[in-house]
């Protein structure tokens, strides 16, 4: 087993064995293009000027981090914090992704932008950006999620953008993204894809990891003015992987910081009961990227479930399956029904609604706290605000609204 390290991805994408480039001809050029437009952003200082500015003014960074003393006392054990970035502008963390990715847009002179979404986050986020830089906006969502993220759907469209149903397969996150990367490769000239997590082709992957680890940055920062040291322990939801890649990264060269991914357990460990490719799959090509994916033995990608739309995939992003292979980074599960239970025991301890993804982590981080002393810190990313939930939430626990 290999150290991890923060050197990756090399120049072919690669994170150790995973990663790279798997994409028709057609997108060849575009994913070129993007990645020397990076790489020329990365040096521009008006460039990291403006997003500093925009993050810190329109998303409101830095996010907080706050200690969830009731939550605490609730568990026993070590000491919780939350990094709150359910308050940044749009409700989650995926608007610091999207305005860097709109930034690059408009660096490469494209009016339109496509994004696929499965929580509908990332299609607010998008939306959101799109209306700011004023660039046309289309946003591939599955039926299943547009049922279950009605709220995320009036404001996506209410912001301007258009929002296409997809009906194909399970009508999920995997097939919005089908349909994504199939308008891309028509499109490619005038259009830039946002990718929403930490995965697909490179660059996108370390592009969507490098934007959101403002994240674990500041979560370093924070925890030196606060406690005077790092925490013993970072825990974060992994779906496809952004915010998880965005807290960890900046943690991945300090030993002494255990880090811990949290993936849907869902119903249970049979195929199509659960959304955890680092805890069930094998290594595998999804959506141009070699990662651990669910799939058949035919290596035909296995349908997922998940109470969580936005957890609700068959892949990961490859930097999380390097860190698996290194053991660097810890992977486990929770289920649906942890994470209802937390949700509700979060509201009624601590005043806050965590989104159903952000509820799997802390309900692990309360397991994990109870094994340690009062003298350890856990800090958990609560990656999104719980108000896109509350409909699904109640029709689960029997409840009107």
């Amino acid at each position: 087993m290999s150290v991890a390290t923060k050197n990756v991805p090399d120049a072919s994408g690669r994170f150790g064995e995973f990663g790279r480039r798997f994409v028709p001809e057609t997108l060849m050029h575009a994913l070129d293009e993007l990645g020397k437009e990076y790489e020329r952003a990365k040096q521009d200082p008006e460039f990291r000027q403006r997003l500093e500015l925009l993050l810190r003014t329109y998303v409101g960074r830095p996010s907080p981090l706050y200690f969830a003393e009731r939550l605490t006392e609730h568990c026993g054990g070590a000491q919780i914090y939350l990094k709150r970035e359910d308050l940044n502008h749009t409700g989650a963390h995926k608007i610091n992704n999207t305005i860097g990715q709109g930034l690059l847009t408009l660096r490469m002179g494209k009016k339109r932008v496509i994004a696929e979404t499965g929580a509908g986050q990332h299609g607010v986020a998008t939306a959101t950006a799109c209306a700011r830089f004023g660039l046309e906006c289309v946003v591939y969502m599955g039926e299943e999620d547009i049922r279950r993220q009605r709220l995320n759907v009036f404001n996506m469209r209410t912001l301007g953008a258009e929002v296409r149903p997809v009906t194909s397969g399970s009508r999920t996150l995997k097939d919005a993204t089908n349909e994504a990367m199939r308008d891309w490769m028509g499109s490619v000239e005038s259009t830039h894809y946002i990718l929403g997590s930490a995965v697909g082709p490179h660059p996108f992957p370390m592009i969507v990891r490098d934007f959101q680890s403002v994240i674990g940055s500041e979560t370093r920062e924070q925890c030196q003015e606060r406690i005077g040291r790092l925490p013993d322990e970072v825990i974060a939801c992994v779906g496809g992987g952004s915010n998880a890649a965005g807290m960890f990264y900046p943690f991945v060269e300090d030993d002494g910081v255990a880090l811990t991914g949290v993936e849907a357990g869902g119903l249970g460990a049979e195929p199509g009961q659960h959304a955890s490719p680092l805890s069930y799959g094998q290594p595998g090509i999804l959506h141009g990227s070699y990662s651990y994916v669910l799939q058949d033995e035919d290596g035909q990608t296995q349908d997922v479930h998940s109470v969580s739309a936005g957890l609700d995939y068959p892949g990961v992003g490859p930097e999380h399956s390097y860190w698996k292979s290194t053991g660097r980074v810890q992977y486990t599960t929770s289920s649906d029904q942890d994470a209802i239970e937390t949700f509700q025991t979060v509201a009624r301890l601590e005043g806050i609604l965590p989104a159903v993804e952000s509820s799997h982590a802390i309900a692990h981080a309360m397991r994990a706290a109870k094994q340690r002393s009062s003298e350890d810190v856990i800090v958990v990313c609560l990656s999104g605000r719980g108000d896109k939930d509350v409909a699904e939430v109640a029709r689960l626990t029997g409840q009107e609204i």
